[in-house]
């Protein structure tokens, strides 16, 4: 395999809170890399850190075959950063942002092109802060860019966006690695790592708890699908009992949720039926990255 990043066994505490502990992972070239997990899980200690932003107490990282400890100006002319709190001064225009951040790099690509290729030639002059926010997530992506970077690093790009602006830019991500470049992607929307990524790491309380492909994540769910109807009068979980594939049946408000694999759906209409129930919205749901998620993380609000 052609390893761009490789990451082993990294420690990084403050004080007596334990950030990353023991975190090893391999990133490979070409690829969309997704890290996820809950608030505080420790993935952006994890991400600073392969960017020699933070130093690790212990273990050890290649980017590029570079130390990011000992070489940090010379991996910073090879990759390309948006950070979760990037931000501009209000009154900075487009093309001043772009020619400014031109002049940290002694090798840069076009910044018109840029402007063309992410649909911001419009809003050239157009100040940072009348930008909507799709377009200052585009404007991002192109400073990230600016240097023709081998590996692009994303935190939590879409924030904040509306529905339309997400997607606008997951197209975006996905145009960036169409150009030969590896794309580290930090995000807590386990749509968003599904859509996007060829591999996804799940951090919790500073460890990798699971690391495949979005499928094979999935696939490896002891509930591979759901069945979702309205509670109707009279029903019972105890009607569903003994049904084949099933592994749990949760009430949870006006809906019932069944789990299970297999034809679940037909048995349980089946049993419905038997029980004389027909509720009018019974349909199925796939599992998907949120369930993997919940499964290995936990469902409780963490503070």
């Amino acid at each position: 395999m052609d390893h761009i990043i490789d990451v082993r066994n990294i420690r990084k505490t403050y004080g007596s809170t334990i950030a990353v502990d023991d975190v090893s992972f391999t990133v490979q070239r070409g690829e969309i890399f997704a890290i996820v997990g809950p608030n505080g899980a420790g993935k952006t200690t994890t991400v600073e850190s392969i960017m020699g932003l933070r130093q690790p107490d212990s273990g050890s990282i290649r980017v590029l075959g570079i130390d990011p400890q000992k070489e940090d100006t010379s991996l910073r002319q090879r990759i390309g950063v948006q950070l979760q709190e990037a931000a501009l001064p209000a009154r900075i225009k487009v093309w001043e942002a772009l020619d400014l951040f031109a002049s940290f790099y002694p090798k840069t690509v076009d910044w018109e092109q840029l402007l063309q290729d992410w649909g911001l030639v419009e809003k050239r002059n157009t100040q940072f802060g009348k930008l909507s926010g799709g377009q200052k997530q585009r404007l991002f992506i192109c400073l990230a860019l600016l240097n023709d970077p081998e590996v692009v690093f994303l935190d939590e790009l879409t924030t904040g966006l509306d529905p339309q602006a997400r997607r606008a830019t997951w197209e975006a991500v996905l145009a960036i690695r169409e150009r030969g470049k590896t794309v580290v992607l930090v995000t807590h929307f386990m749509d968003e790592a599904q859509e996007l990524a060829d591999r996804v790491a799940i951090i919790d309380q500073g460890r990798v708890v699971a690391l495949d492909t979005p499928e094979r994540l999935i696939a490896g769910l002891d509930t591979a699908l759901r069945v979702i109807f309205s509670k109707v009068s009279g029903f019972k979980p105890q009607m569903l009992a003994g049904l084949p594939e099933l592994t749990n049946v949760v009430e949870d408000g006006r809906f019932v949720t069944v789990y299970g694999r297999g034809p679940l759906v037909i048995h349980v209409a089946a049993a419905l039926k038997e029980n004389d129930l027909y509720p009018n919205d019974l349909h199925i749901e796939q599992a998907n990255l949120e369930d993997v998620f919940l499964a290995l993380t936990g469902r409780q609000i963490r503070v």
